[in-house]
């Protein structure tokens, strides 16, 4: 073992929803320390996600959305002899749920000529449909893992 764990850091269910996954989301949003903003950001997306869908549970169409977005395997850098080999390994569902949300934010904020709430609207709509910048990302990653299989011996 080469260095400690990194401590987790306890995060506080979000006070609408009472959610930990969209506290860590809003985490994530926010810029600058600024979590009020970055709170109505994702409450505004998510009640525009509400009006497209006609769906009364939100939460339901988040966690779809996320589920659908998920990575269940990536590569991994292994260094063999003087060869560096991508290493398929599976996801923790922790680290794909981190991943999921990271691309829908990445995404969102590269889209050009809206607000935020909308792009992030758009992005968790198309994601729920199994659509989109983060399902391709995510169709990508699951491709370069199947052609690496050959190397899955070399994890460890």
């Amino acid at each position: 073992m080469r260095r400690r764990k990194a401590q987790e850091k306890v995060i506080l269910a979000d006070p609408k929803f009472n959610s930990k996954v969209v506290a860590k989301f809003v985490n994530m949003v926010m810029l600058k320390g600024k979590k009020s903003i970055a709170e109505r950001i994702v409450y505004d997306a998510f009640e525009i996600v509400q009006k497209n869908l006609n769906e009364q549970d939100i939460l339901k169409v988040f966690y779809k959305a996320l589920d659908n977005a998920r990575p269940r395997l990536e590569v991994k850098p292994r260094r063999v002899g003087g060869a560096t080999y991508q290493v398929p390994i599976e996801v923790r569902q922790e680290r794909g749920t981190s991943i999921a949300l990271r691309w829908i934010r990445d995404f969102a904020q590269n889209k050009k000529g809206k607000p935020m709430e909308q792009k992030l609207a758009e992005e968790i709509i198309s994601a729920y449909k199994g659509e989109g910048s983060a399902i391709k990302k995510r169709d990508d990653t699951h491709k370069m893992a199947e052609s690496n299989k050959a190397f899955a011996h070399f994890r460890w």
